[in-house]
């Protein structure tokens, strides 16, 4: 069974090294996200907010603070653990796609239930299907548009039945018309689904579609609403 809070970070920091100097990208940064909410994390470009989600989906460790997925301690798991976490529980949606680029559209979500196990043929079919795709399984991403790329991408992470989506800014690379038609279907995907998503983005209005909101400003939380 789920915890309450999927999420707990705890004084988190993040720090990389810069020549001779360190550069601190996160400053004690404290949150909790509960099962089933919708949070978008908004700022600046270079306000850490990619950083955080990278901390925050164990797929990097904070120089200092705890964090805690899933009740589990990220920097007790070594790189494997954090893995069969996300493989678990998680699913991603990029900016840029991240699509085999050799590989068809039911390819590439069928790869991606490979690495989980909770699906089949069928299962990607259903997906590409309920995201528009269903004439275009047998077409590679160089076929396809930006914006169906991005609803493969969709169907991805969704076929996982990921119990948290991480979405990292899904419309940066779309223009304003195509980005609104992925958001809506990514809202409505996230809402059958019941799936707790936390949404990078700079985009206030975008961010107001979710249940809450997470301001960085200059590696500190600032705010929320």
């Amino acid at each position: 069974m789920l915890p309450d809070t999927l999420i707990a970070a705890e004084a988190v920091s993040k720090s990389v090294a810069t020549g001779n100097a360190s550069l601190t990208i996160l400053h004690d940064v404290s949150l909790a996200i509960k099962r089933g909410e919708s949070i978008a994390v908004t700022g600046a470009s270079g306000s850490g907010k990619t950083t955080l989600l990278g901390l925050l989906a164990g797929l990097d460790t904070p120089t200092s603070g705890s964090i805690r997925l899933f009740g589990e301690r990220l920097e007790a798991l070594d790189e494997d653990g954090r893995a069969a976490l996300r493989k678990q529980h998680v699913g991603f949606v990029f900016q840029s796609f991240l699509l085999m680029p050799t590989f068809t559209a039911l390819e590439n979500v069928m790869l991606a239930l490979s690495v989980n196990g909770r699906g089949n043929v069928a299962t990607a079919c259903e997906w590409l299907a309920r995201v528009g795709l269903g004439e275009r399984m047998q077409h590679t991403p160089r076929q396809l548009s930006g914006g169906e790329q991005q609803r493969v991408a969709l169907a991805r992470a969704f076929a996982g039945r990921p119990d948290l989506l991480f979405a990292d800014e899904p419309t940066g690379n779309l223009d304003s018309r195509t980005g609104m038609q992925i958001i809506d279907l990514l809202f409505a995907l996230n809402a059958d689904a019941g799936t707790t998503l936390v949404l990078v983005t700079h985009d206030e209005s975008l961010a107001a579609r979710c249940q809450r909101q997470l301001r960085l400003e200059n590696g500190r939380l600032a705010g929320a609403a």
